[in-house]
């Protein structure tokens, strides 16, 4: 087909079959080098929606094509693929920062990073918002971007440390050295969950010796610091069967290890409520305190807000590592301001837990995530719980 053809496919009735029309038409160019085939398409479509009524099925098939669109061209590798796509956004995504996300966690997992150096280049029109979570989602899957020529620049400049992300490092800290990113093609993405199965058992605990005395010291804002990773499970609108739980205590004398589960139903947590009699020690059951690395605990906030819960809440990873990296020092008792060494110290200097029940509270689906924070003294605990479903 001849790109004169152009303006009459830009006429076509927008409906769900003429819609799989033109992207089954996108997908033939771009195979046969088609990018600026591709990017045209969307950007003439575009300059159509704007006249479309607001909530209309039109409107609706169009987004969905608008977005297969820039899909094909951020998941395809090819000579000018990346280009066409910061022409195609730029004319139909101009602002829409939820959208930036999406596209960079796209194309840092598709796309070569030497080839991604576009996206930072002067005059170029695309969002700070799109360059600051593309870099991070870099940083993530291991680039060294303070190396690499045409991103290198720009990652190391001050002038956009005022950013949410700007006070993130731009190496890896060691829990984060393994992260869970979700693989994506053209026609869809998979990720893991790393969460513990719901269904998992444990030793009974011993709960014989009386609990170590404890005064609650949460405050508003370590409780919202803490929940940062899984805000998104009980504030986002389509996650209704969200909640979280986040609390920190003091105690009068150290907490030993074999302490830990006992003091922990002691406290009156609204995940615990419930639990009822615990079986004889060592017999299998749905409570457990099971000891983890700090590294575990970060898999678990990160795949909290990066991917979200049951419902579209994904914050993908550049904002995901954020908020884990949040909840991760609030939990540790680094102050809000720490630099990213101190707070990566704390964290080291920790001793981590995980823990589930069976309990009115949990879903005991997919999403249930439980987990504590002993400080080195053994006199703070800190307590993230979290849950929701579909």
């Amino acid at each position: 087909m001849d790109d004169d053809e152009l303006p009459k496919l830009l006429t076509t009735p927008m409906t769900d079959r003429k819609a799989q029309t033109l992207e089954r038409l996108a997908r033939r160019r771009l195979k046969r080098g088609g990018a600026a085939f591709v990017a045209d398409l969307g950007i003439g479509l575009a300059q159509r929606h704007r006249s479309m009524p607001a909530h209309s099925d039109a409107s609706a098939v169009f987004d969905d094509l608008f977005d297969s669109l820039v899909r094909l061209l951020a998941a395809t590798r090819g000579p000018g693929h990346v280009d066409e796509l910061l022409r195609l956004l730029a004319a139909g995504r101009p602002e829409d920062p939820e959208h930036d996300r999406f596209v960079a966690s796209l194309l840092a997992s598709c796309q070569v990073p030497a080839d991604l150096a576009v996206v930072y280049e002067e005059g170029v029109a695309v969002s700070e918002e799109l360059r600051a979570c593309l870099l991070h989602e870099l940083v993530l899957r291991g680039v060294l971007v303070a190396e690499l020529p045409g991103i290198a620049r720009w990652a190391t400049s001050p002038h956009w440390r005022d950013h949410p992300l700007g006070a993130l490092p731009l190496v890896p800290a060691e829990p984060e050295r393994e992260p869970d990113l979700p693989a994506y093609s053209v026609d869809g993405s998979s990720c893991g969950f790393p969460y513990p199965d719901p269904e998992e058992r444990h030793p009974a605990p011993r709960l014989g010796a009386a609990p170590v005395a404890a005064v609650e010291t949460t405050t508003a804002a370590t409780a919202r610091a803490m929940t940062s990773a899984v805000a998104n499970w009980a504030e986002h609108p389509e996650e209704p069967e969200g909640r979280v739980e986040a609390r920190t205590f003091a105690f009068a004398e150290p907490l030993e290890a074999d302490t830990v589960p006992g003091a922990l139903l002691a406290l009156g947590l609204d995940c615990l409520t419930d639990l009822g009699d615990l079986p004889e020690p060592g017999t299998k059951t749905a409570f457990g305190v099971v000891p983890v690395e700090a590294a575990e605990v970060w898999q678990f906030l990160f795949a909290a807000s990066s991917t979200g819960g049951a419902y579209e809440s994904a914050c993908y990873g550049a904002y995901g590592r954020l908020h884990a990296w949040r909840s991760l020092a609030s939990l540790a008792g680094a102050p809000p301001d720490a630099p990213a060494s101190e707070v990566e110290a704390r964290v080291r200097a920790c001793t981590w837990y995980r823990f589930g029940a069976d309990t009115p509270w949990f879903h005991r689906v997919v999403w249930d995530l439980g987990v504590l924070a002993l400080s080195p003294d053994g006199r703070r605990l800190a307590v993230l719980a979290a849950t929701t479903t579909d």
